[in-house]
């Protein structure tokens, strides 16, 4: 006798079970997204039409502007539609510490997504693992392991020697910094986590984690897929009309798998052939120096999902930053030329800021929490979902509602940074400073991301000795008139500056091109 899920599935794979049951399924989703909450009002929004809500209002480029403004019309705490998911947006301080801080236990969950989550296969992954899931503090744990104060001290040596090459690369190809800096965070975070040494600007890993990133921005686009909206469309069979999404699905799938399984099977051959670097894969698969007992199938998945972590986390970010970096600089010689002289006074040109110096050097401190507020590399954080039914300032916040924190707001809000779009890091300076923006770029509450004071200490590296070396400036044209570099931005999770053209020059007689002259000697 069949079972009663065979029974389903036969069902599910009739024709004329989904034209009876996709309209009623559309209808009923929509009756319940747009459903009133009695007597408890929502928190208020733009008007949505019946099926597609506000997605043909959401701009497919930079949306954190748009729903800017739109908090100056709604309120501070607004809500919009995307079909037959309801979103929450908070656009204030006050509103994200009252709550992904102060009510973190209830707001710290994540969103069910259907194509990234269930048909992809990433909702194991460290970024989007239920809250109530056991593996989330697993996860936690073990990161912690990796990216604690004493952790992030032994990656020093790694580095100093990775921005060596950051500055040799600026040295022989000034125009293709963005490269530099891509290769240079890949460099640092894929030797931490599999022991991989990246020898070129094209290095493989590399670039399967580039092609992950324009994907996944592709893929949690608001409104992208139906199947989001619609949860049992992800039964639909392949033929059925419309399901190209599955077929999308199976393709991003190998994809994505590739961001965890090629470079850990990688670390495992190394180990076992004893030919490998120490990693933080290689330390929690062979315990206690190799005489524990090896990880069992699940232990090993989650090293390896948590070292996928490290790299996907690790690199993005800090590539993110340290391209504003340069472009904040060629636009303000005042705070470069500032922040040189700093580093001057304690090296005296006669050699490179290391680790040690980094609290010598406030300004320096201040260009990067300038840099992190000025374009925060996450404008819209990564989403929460509320675990249970809340009442805020009398608006009611259902169970299962998307929460976003709209950073890109919150740094550029004038009440709390004047004048938010100059770059001034004085701002993070004297007796009474501004709001240290890495409490909010980073993440809230119990998903706070856990290597914030890695990517720090590894910007820090690179713009410090940036800084010390070269020479950052607008482009002229062949008459000396300067050329504004062009600002505009990528749209996903973490936002890039697109390609834009600045000048970078050494500077003759720097510690670092001395240094830098002094290997060439040596090879």
């Amino acid at each position: 006798m069949s079972s009663e899920s065979d029974v389903f599935a036969a069902l599910l794979d009739r024709p004329s079970y989904w034209l009876l049951l996709a309209p009623i399924l559309v209808l009923l989703t929509v009756l319940y997204s747009t459903g009133s909450a009695g007597s408890r009002p929502l928190p208020p929004g733009p008007p949505t039409k019946f099926f597609s809500g506000n997605v043909h209002q959401i701009p497919r480029t930079e949306p954190w502007k748009t729903y800017t403004e739109w908090a100056k019309i709604y309120g501070p705490v607004f809500t919009y539609r995307a079909i037959g998911r309801r979103m929450i947006m908070l656009n204030t301080h006050t509103a994200v510490n009252d709550l992904l801080e102060a009510r973190s236990s209830i707001y710290s969950d994540r969103p069910r997504t259907q194509m990234y989550g269930e048909l992809i296969g990433r909702k194991w992954n460290v970024f989007n693992i239920s809250f109530d899931n056991p593996r989330h503090k697993i996860y936690r744990k073990l990161l912690r392991t990796g990216l604690n104060p004493r952790a992030i001290q032994g990656y020093r040596p790694l580095m100093e020697r990775e921005s060596m090459v950051f500055l040799r690369g600026l040295l022989e190809k000034p125009e293709e910094f963005a490269s530099h800096a891509r290769r240079n965070a890949g460099a640092v975070i894929l030797q931490i986590a599999y022991g991989w040494t990246v020898n070129a600007n094209d290095d493989y890993f590399v670039s399967i984690m580039e092609e992950v990133f324009a994907l996944s921005a592709e893929i949690t686009r608001p409104g992208r897929f139906l199947v989001e909206s619609f949860p049992l469309l992800r039964y639909v069979p392949s033929w059925f009309p419309g399901a190209n999404f599955k077929r999308f699905a199976a393709n991003y799938r190998d994809k994505f798998s590739k961001l965890d399984v090629v470079p850990h099977e990688w670390a495992k051959e190394q180990i076992i052939s004893g030919n490998y670097i120490e990693s933080f894969t290689s330390e929690l698969m062979l315990p206690d120096g190799g005489n524990g007992p090896p990880p069992n199938a699940e232990q090993e998945d989650i090293i390896k999902l948590c070292s996928a972590a490290l790299y996907t986390g690790g690199a993005d970010t800090t590539v993110s930053a340290m391209t504003t970096f340069f472009l904040c600089m060629a636009m303000n010689p005042s705070t470069q030329t500032r922040a040189r002289v700093e580093i001057l006074q304690v090296t005296g040109n006669e050699r490179l800021p290391d680790a040690d110096e980094f609290e010598k050097l406030p300004y320096v401190h201040a260009v990067l929490q300038e840099t992190l507020r000025w374009s925060p590399v996450a404008p819209l954080g990564v989403s929460h979902r509320v675990m249970q039914d809340d009442i805020y300032k009398e608006m009611y916040i259902s169970k299962g509602s998307t929460v976003f924190a709209n950073i890109w707001a919150l740094m550029h809000d004038p009440d709390v940074y004047p004048d938010p779009f100059a770059f001034n890091p004085d701002r993070f300076l004297g007796k009474d400073p501004q709001i240290d923006p890495r409490k909010y770029v980073f993440g809230f509450g119990a998903r706070v991301c856990p290597g914030a004071q890695f990517a720090e200490q590894a910007i820090l590296h690179n713009i410090s000795r940036i800084l010390a070396t070269f020479d950052i400036r607008k482009c002229v044209d062949e008459n000396g008139r300067v050329i504004e570099p062009r600002v505009e931005y990528t749209t996903g999770v973490t936002s890039h500056l697109k390609p834009f053209d600045i000048r970078i020059t050494p500077r003759a007689g720097s510690a670092g091109i001395r240094a830098l002259e002094s290997e060439s000697n040596a090879v």
